[in-house]
């Protein structure tokens, strides 16, 4: 779609230019929105640029997935209607009926939902594992069968930090592949492919989209990665995203391309202000627990300092009064907002063993009652600050 060199520049440039070229007939410099589903033929098979139906591909969509591959380092990138509709395809097209599966022990509750109720009765199974430890990953995995092994880092809500490097070793030695949902960094602060993985998922709603406006979901294929009964994975997925048919349209496209070029602006407000939402919660009485990468104290931070370019907007906590004050607290504020999802502009605060993670409870996943999570937004960190301040004096009283 473009002459341009989608590796060239840093990553601001990148996030602007790959896959965007000016369009050659007007000089429009923001990618046209094709909203439409079909094109016209030059005679019966005589495609012009490979379009036929927007399902197969749509050149919106196809700026969108340039994009994608060039921030995180892959060949080819792959646009989804959601990111759980990415994840269901790299399930169902790399693997198989008989294969195993290693996925977190505190996974994404939308993940463990689609793995436990969707994967396993179509016949693959599963293993929660703690992914910041290697050798419980290798222990984990079925020689023979696991074909797979699947990271979050940081994970969803606890905020636990895996070794991609490690894995990668770990998953490679066993003939298995690893995917790293890099949701929660995003493709800014984290690029696993440059640390070993072979595939990479987003939920593009969060901060890809950036501004809550949007749904979609992303894979990105590292090169040269190997499938049976394929040239590459990369024609894996293309195959079963046409066939599968859950693909991005091209205004949520466009919305996300819009989204991709202020990223890297975004995410760093999004870690100026985690930081002094974390100093400020370390400091607080009813506070009983902080997850944060950046502390010094958490388990992961030396491996986050090597694999993350910053920390990240994500942060959870936990309240000495227990599940109730933390729900009082989630519903208590004024500036952050009680809602799911993440990676905005603006500030969430959510319960997740009632909310996000309730698909989990009663299960080796389920995650503290006593636990708050926060997508912290771009607003003033003294305001964000005041209104926590404000909700965990209500919630104590």
């Amino acid at each position: 779609m473009t002459d341009h060199d989608s590796r060239a520049g840093g990553f601001s440039t990148r996030a602007i230019h790959a896959g965007q070229e000016p369009d050659p007939r007007t000089g429009a410099v923001v990618p046209a929105i094709y909203q439409t589903s079909t094109y016209k033929q030059d005679g019966v098979g005589g495609l012009r640029e490979g379009y036929e139906y927007s399902r197969s591909a749509n050149p919106t969509r196809t700026a969108l997935e340039e994009c994608l591959a060039a921030l995180e380092g892959g060949a080819r990138g792959f646009a989804f209607a959601s990111g759980l509709a990415g994840q269901d395809t790299v399930i169902r097209s790399l693997l198989q009926p008989g294969d195993h599966l290693v996925i977190p022990s505190d996974a994404y509750g939308g993940t463990y939902r689609l793995v436990d109720k969707v994967a396993r009765p179509w016949g693959v199974e599963h293993t929660p594992v703690a992914i910041a430890d290697p050798e419980a990953v290798r222990a984990a995995i079925r020689p023979g069968r696991t074909r797979m092994v699947w990271v979050e880092t940081p994970t969803n809500p606890l905020l636990g930090i895996a070794d991609i490097r490690a894995l990668a070793e770990v998953a490679h030695e066993a003939g298995a592949l690893l995917a790293v949902d890099n949701t929660f960094a995003s493709p800014y602060l984290q690029q696993p492919i440059a640390h070993g993985a072979d595939l990479v998922t987003h939920s593009t709603t969060k901060y890809c989209g950036g501004h809550s406006d949007v749904v979609g979901g992303a894979v990105v294929v590292a090169p040269d990665v190997a499938v049976e009964g394929f040239a590459d994975a990369a024609d894996r997925l293309a195959f079963h995203q046409n066939s599968m048919g859950a693909v991005a349209g091209p205004f949520d496209s466009w919305l996300v391309l819009r989204g991709l070029k202020t990223l890297a602006v975004r995410m760093e407000r999004h870690c100026d202000n985690a930081e002094k939402v974390v100093e400020f919660l370390q400091g607080h009485p009813a506070v009983t627990a902080v997850h944060y990468p950046g502390l010094s104290d958490h388990p992961g931070h030396e491996v986050a300092a090597r694999q993350m370019r910053r920390f990240g907007g994500m942060v959870s906590f936990q309240v000495g009064a227990g599940e109730e004050a933390a729900v009082k607290t989630c519903g208590a504020t004024q500036v952050w907002t009680l809602g799911e999802s993440l990676g905005g502009v603006e500030s969430l605060i959510e319960h997740p063993a009632r909310m996000t993670h309730a698909s989990v409870r009663g299960t080796e996943l389920e995650v503290p009652a006593d636990l708050i999570r926060l997508s912290v937004g771009i607003e003033d960190a003294d305001d964000l600050v005041d209104d926590l301040d404000r909700a965990l004096s209500t919630a104590s009283a």
